[in-house]
């Protein structure tokens, strides 16, 4: 037979060559990789741009951040620079690279600084690695700069060391996308003595940095990190290269381990002594597993050895693969060398010596023909047994009599063909017609069915067609022989059919579960609630293991049912006890377990890599264990995708905490600044003017008393609006907002509003053009001359004087427009959203008064509490801002026409 493994060893992988042909189509990417700042990342980026222009390639600068540093500062001379692009951001202009000028320019080579840069709000990408791809997506070279701290799987382990958290990071695709990664390394000790010399920050600044960020044991920790890293994409590359061009390895360039694990015992001893080896190697580690047509035969106590021991490989962080084989050593030598895997471990062999001459040694064959590998034999403990604490049910096994039933009837039939056959044909090897018989009973009936039939037909061919016929005895010496190999071929013909069809019912049920499985962890990938999980978790258990199923998750130090199916929440005291034993010790209890089974339920730990996340609950109408092995398994695989999915859910519902603490910290600190200014502002001018008027008022002329007493009442009004907004957005976030609704015409409201706020606007002046055939709308008047008179403080308050505040109303369908328009100097657009938010501010210039940063943020809780939207935007042509607030027409205002406005 010829080896079919090898044969696709000698040919390229098709994987390989894709991702060859792909990034030839693309632009190469090169990135100089550093430790820390301040190592020379830019410096040799653009030795390397000098060198390739030097070369005759069309190099140019698309940014370049020197920092002040002369000697960076001088290599930029004879490069072509491309001219960076201002981007408006907060009243301010921010330099960022252009990338639609290089686009348009198209050099053969860019040079691109900084790749982690986060780009102002407003560029078309929001982060610089984004127009990297976007250069490479259009056949453009790019060499480029990162610091080890900016890769984000190494996020966390940077801000343990360095107890900086860095907010900027590529993902580690990017690093995987690099054709090149050079490493640009200097010893701490230079890197230091860099920064007392002042060539990386000034000298202020550098001694803060190296007193914290830049300490020798930090920079040395960065340095191992950034040459792991690169090491790691090296030896991708090197993988990529030899599948490529159908290499065989390995090539010892870096250490990987490969460990084997089948059905005997002593698979966990195997599994650790790999996990310890990989470490001591610092190396990656995967678990292969070969599953030969003889696997389906084992018992289930076998098969769920090896689950359990596939389990802890996983919990230890290896990948396991499982692959079909006929020739184990063989397979296992062509997939060592096809992913350059150095070390191959073993365990020693289990058979006796007579069964290894009869059948062969995997270990003996593995070592005799693996040429560069390094084979480890490791001896495990043959007693050794998985200890999962609960007893499983043994799976039934009834007698079923219709299998036999048809057995007989092939047989019956194969007599009547045979006897028709020798009747007008002269056959003289009637036994295969017996043989059929014994195939087709054992493809429809497995291995059972077709012994009976082997036998039966046997019988039957000596008592119908040998002479003596009719008789059991045999005459012929010949037709014994016949006789005794026709039943030897019959056997071993049944028992290669049931095999067969063992395997084939194996696979389809296989095949069932791997899509139940898969729909699975579909419909958890597309949950976004943690009830919604837990449902469809009770659901599929329940449905694939036909049980009964409670789900219990943590809740306030002890454990409590969140899901049911069939719904139920009661649980008794002696499963609370299991259920919260289970989840305290990580293990089973319950029913059938070796803890507590008094229970009415088993209870089993679903638990991630990290903890257990929660408890499940299970129960049928039967006495005694629960699951099978299969079932056990099948559980395992159900358990550990719910509580990713839990853990996911509720690292989810972690984020959005920490963002509303962050948020809640915000607002409270805006609150504490609006309290001590906008609070103590108008008392201290109350009790300056009334202490004043207490000490000296007799003595001042009377125009300069009523100026004192006009600052008290103005400040006090102030005063008095500022409580309100307070008053009302505690109204708002509490939702007791109960509008009183009536039917009113907009334009008296604005007319009250513009009564109260006379003094706000005695230096404007006021334009009212709303038709009085307007659609009455239905409002409480109270609360929307509040937002009307909001308006008119903010209008008048960026407004300068002398200018216009206008009110505008038209209907445009069935909606009510009604905008308050100033003439100041607008809205930033990166404001026009955020201008609703409580304690949100615009920053004007110093002519402005302080708001509070609540008054459009009550404009727009009262407006929809009313049914209403508003919106902010700046006026087309002109400086200024326009308010518009979209209020539906009720029914009763229907038949009031009135014609869209257009201009």
């Amino acid at each position: 037979m010829p080896d079919d493994s090898r044969d696709t060893l000698q040919r390229p992988s098709p994987d390989a060559l894709l991702e060859r042909a792909e990034r030839e189509a693309q632009g190469r990417l090169k990135i100089f990789l550093g430790a820390a700042p301040g190592v020379g990342k830019t410096y040799e980026m653009l030795m390397s741009g000098r060198a390739r222009r030097a070369d005759g390639i069309d190099v140019v600068i698309g940014i370049v951040e020197t920092h002040g540093r002369r000697e960076t500062q001088a290599l930029l001379d004879g490069f072509e620079i491309i001219p960076r692009k201002s981007v408006a951001y907060r009243g301010q202009m921010l330099e960022e690279m252009d990338l639609d000028a290089i686009l348009a320019r198209r050099p053969a080579l860019v040079l691109v600084d900084e790749l982690a840069h986060t780009n102002a709000p407003g560029s078309r990408h929001a982060k610089r690695t984004m127009d990297v791809e976007e250069l490479l997506a259009r056949g453009i070279d790019v060499y480029s700069t990162l610091n080890i701290q900016h890769v984000e799987s190494l996020n966390d382990v940077v801000a343990q060391i360095t107890r900086v958290r860095v907010r900027e990071t590529v993902p580690d695709s990017i690093i995987d996308r690099a054709d090149e990664v050079e490493i640009i390394d200097i010893t701490p000790a230079d890197l230091i003595k860099r920064l007392h010399d002042g060539k990386v920050y000034v000298p202020q600044t550098a001694r803060a940095a190296i007193e914290n960020y830049f300490s020798p044991g930090n920079l040395t920790a960065l340095r191992e990190l950034a040459l792991r890293r690169t090491a790691q994409r090296v030896d991708e590359q090197l993988l990529n290269h030899m599948q490529a061009h159908a290499i065989s390895g390995p090539w010892a360039a870096g250490d990987r381990v490969l460990v084997c694990l089948s059905h005997g015992p002593g698979g966990a001893n195997l599994v650790r002594y790999a996990r310890r080896q990989a470490d001591r190697l610092r190396a990656p580690w995967t678990v292969l597993h070969l599953e030969t047509p003889q696997a389906a035969m084992l018992p289930d106590r076998l098969k769920d050895r090896l689950a359990a021991n596939m389990r802890l490989a996983e919990q230890l962080g290896a990948e396991t693969v499982t692959l079909p084989a006929l020739a184990p050593s063989r397979e296992i030598i062509a997939y060592a060398e096809a992913n350059n895997f150095t070390h191959v471990i073993v365990g020693r062999p289990q058979k006796p010596r007579w069964r290894q001459l009869f059948h062969g040694s995997v270990t003996e064959d593995l070592i005799r023909h693996a040429g560069d590998l390094s084979v480890h034999v490791i001896s495990g403990n043959a007693g050794e047994e998985p200890q999962r604490g609960v007893r499983t049910a043994q799976p039934p096994a009834p007698f079923r009599l219709k299998p036999y039933l048809k057995a007989t009837l092939f047989v019956a039939l194969a007599i009547v063909a045979g006897i028709t056959l020798d009747q007008t044909l002269d056959v003289r090897n009637l036994a295969l017609v017996f043989l059929m018989a014994v195939l087709a009973a054992a493809v429809r009936g497995g291995l059972g069915p077709g012994l009976y039939a082997s036998l039966l037909g046997a019988f039957s061919f000596n008592f119908f067609f040998l002479e003596p016929r009719y008789t059991l005895t045999v005459r012929d010496p010949e037709s014994l022989v016949a006789l005794f190999f026709y039943l030897g071929v019959a056997l071993v013909a049944s028992n290669l059919t049931a095999a067969v069809q063992r395997q084939a019912a194996a696979a389809r049920q296989r095949a069932r579960t791997t899509e139940d499985l898969y729909l699975f962890s579909k419909k958890l990938a597309g949950t976004g609630t943690l009830d919604d999980v837990l449902w469809a978790t009770a659901f599929q258990i329940a449905s694939m293991l036909k049980v009964r199923v409670v789900i219990l998750l943590p809740e306030n130090g002890s454990i409590a049912v969140k899901a049911g199916y069939p719904p139920d929440d009661t649980l008794v005291d002696a499963d609370i006890a299991a259920a919260k034993w289970a989840w305290e010790h990580n293990r089973p209890a319950g029913r059938a377990a070796d803890t507590l089974p008094g229970a009415k339920r088993l209870y089993l730990p679903m638990r991630t890599g990290r903890e257990a996340v929660g408890v499940i609950g299970l129960d049928n109408d039967k006495q005694g264990p629960l699951l099978t092995p299969e079932q056990q398994r099948l559980f395992d695989a159900l358990a550990d995708q719910a509580a990713l999915a839990i853990e996911r859910i509720q690292l989810v519902s972690d984020v959005d905490k920490a963002k509303l603490a962050a948020e809640t910290d915000r607002l409270r600190t805006a609150l504490l600044t609006s309290i001590s200014h906008d609070l103590k502002t108008p008392l201290a001018a109350i009790m300056g003017s009334a202490g004043t008027l207490q000490d000296f008022g007799a003595e001042f002329p009377e125009d300069v008393r009523a100026d004192l007493v006009a600052t008290i009442v103005d400040e006090s009004e102030r005063l008095n609006r500022f409580i309100s907004n307070l008053l009302d957005m505690t109204r708002i976030g509490a939702g007791a907002m109960e509008p009183n609704y009536a039917l009113h015409f907009v334009g008296d409201i604005v007319g009250t509003a513009l009564s109260r706020a006379a003094k706000i606007t005695a230096r404007h002046r006021i334009e009212v053009a709303i038709p009085a055939e307007l659609p009455m709308v239905r409002v409480d008047p109270v609360l929307f001359e509040q937002v009307l008179f909001n308006l008119i403080d903010n209008a008048a308050k960026y407004a300068p004087p002398e200018t216009v505040i206008a009110f505008r109303g038209w209907r445009e369908g069935s909606s009510v427009l009604l905008a308050v328009v100033d003439e100041g100097p607008g809205i930033p657009s990166d404001d026009l959203e955020r201008i609703f938010d409580s304690f949100y501010r615009v920053r004007k210039g110093d002519h402005v008064r302080a708001g509070t940063g609540l008054g459009l943020a009550i404009c727009r809780g009262f407006v929809e509490a009313m049914g209403g939207s508003i919106r902010a935007e700046n006026r087309e042509g002109r400086p200024g801002a326009v308010f518009t607030i979209r209020l539906p027409v009720p029914a009763g205002g229907a038949g009031l026409s009135l014609p869209e406005r257009h201009d």
